[in-house]
């Protein structure tokens, strides 16, 4: 008798879905991980140093004081009742804490909240993002997320009805959305960032794009853009988000605005705008263009990924749209209470063959070769979306700042030897 569970019966969506940050180079660096603890010595390297993703905690990096001190007084308010508790937390976070606790019905960290999120914090959210922008913000725009990826989810499950629904998304792109468009059954529709004016985006290329998929009969409904680029890190221009603006409320698109990266600009030529800012400030109202604008905790300063904090803020849905969007949220009851509190290589020829003789993308073959090298884990460009004929990896840079210089050496070396032993 055959298996009542096997691949061939599964869903096919599941199987189409790929997530390139946690793919095959990952799974392979946990087993030498393993070979390592098991078998110390047996590999040129004597640890593994996951750089694939924006893991910031798991590389030794220390949380925020502040953050946790008001976290685990929340969590635990009977220490506000202790004398004891003033020396051991600051006066600051006992301060917030009880903010926070008067705001949460019973006081109760663990329990259920509003699908939304707790009123008070969404408050505090609005404010925040009020300040960030000089406009308003509504807290009943804002629905909290367990991560910015939840809020991803849901507004494919709300705009994507079969494949012929399209999103607009940029290659390379961060793989969630690739694989959440496949996940709910749409079509992927891609528009391409031009790496040699620093991933540009080009609305010429989004119209032809979008054109194309019309003439295919693919409905687009929204287009993404992430802002500052992951992976590839530019922060847009002003007048090139204007032009996103005025393009998504031409065509009647949605624009689903990833910035979780806001605070992760470190050059003085570059300056964060949000999408909601840019359309006010150029005369669009509450009504005029459908956005949902991502945030999250696991990035900017605060580097709380295994919390699984984030918050998505939606404006210029009609009202029956929104109550679709809070079905959506009151399925999966509500969010987190704690966490709402909360670049390229190219390839020479010679190494192309050998990657198919390997049956490799050639980046997926560089990869493993530089992990089984050096212990470094990166992920393949090509589980991101590149232009055809192209090769890149995507590199996160947050190991210990002490083991950063032997990460470079190992890195400098291990591609130097590559180079060397494909050169033509």
């Amino acid at each position: 008798m055959a298996p009542s569970v096997a691949v061939e019966n599964l869903n096919p969506k599941v199987l189409k879905c790929e997530y390139a940050v946690r793919g095959e180079i990952v799974i392979h660096a946990q087993r030498l991980q393993q070979q390592l603890q098991t078998q110390p010595g047996s590999l040129p390297f004597d640890e593994i140093l996951y750089c694939n993703i924006g893991n910031p905690q798991s590389l030794g990096q220390k949380p925020v004081t502040f953050f946790r001190e008001v976290l685990a007084l929340c969590d635990h308010p009977s220490l506000l009742e202790k004398e004891e508790t003033k020396s051991l937390f600051s006066a600051d976070a006992i301060s917030r804490a009880k903010e926070i606790l008067a705001a949460i019905p019973g006081r109760a960290t663990g329990a259920y909240s509003h699908s939304q999120g707790i009123k008070g914090l969404r408050d505090a959210i609005a404010a925040g993002i009020a300040s960030r922008d000089g406009f308003p913000a509504n807290a009943d725009d804002i629905f909290v997320t367990d991560g910015a990826s939840p809020g991803v989810h849901m507004m494919m499950q709300l705009l994507l009805r079969d494949e012929k629904d399209g999103i607009l998304c940029p290659i390379p792109q961060y793989p969630l959305y690739s694989a959440s468009i496949a996940l709910h059954g749409g079509t992927l529709v891609p528009y391409y960032l031009d790496e040699k004016t620093g991933w540009g985006l080009e609305i010429s290329d989004l119209k032809k794009q979008l054109e194309d998929a019309r003439s295919k009969g693919i409905d687009v409904r929204a287009l993404v853009v992430i802002n500052p680029g992951n992976p590839t890190g530019q922060v847009l221009a002003e007048d090139n988000q204007c032009d996103i603006v005025r393009f998504c409320k031409n065509e009647g698109l949605v624009l689903l605005a990833d910035e979780v990266y806001q605070e992760n600009i470190y050059v003085d030529d570059k300056k964060f705008n949000s999408f909601k800012k840019i359309a006010r400030s150029i005369g669009y109202g509450e009504d005029d263009l459908p956005l949902v604008s991502f945030q999250s905790v696991s990035k900017g300063y605060y580097g709380e990924c295994g919390k699984r904090g984030g918050y998505m803020e939606i404006t210029g849905f009609s009202a029956p749209v929104r109550e679709q969007v809070y079905k959506i949220a009151s399925v999966n009851l509500c969010s987190n209470i704690t966490d709402g509190i909360l670049q390229s290589l190219a390839r020479r020829a010679k190494a192309i063959e050998a990657a198919k003789a390997a049956n490799k993308a050639p980046d997926a073959f560089y990869a493993l070769r530089l992990l089984e090298s050096t212990g470094i884990v990166v992920v393949p460009g090509s589980g991101f979306g590149q232009v055809p004929g192209t090769w890149h990896i995507r590199c996160t840079i947050l190991p210990q700042e002490e083991k950063i210089p032997a990460v470079i050496t190992r890195f400098k070396a291990f591609h130097e030897a590559f180079m060397a032993e494909y050169r033509d």
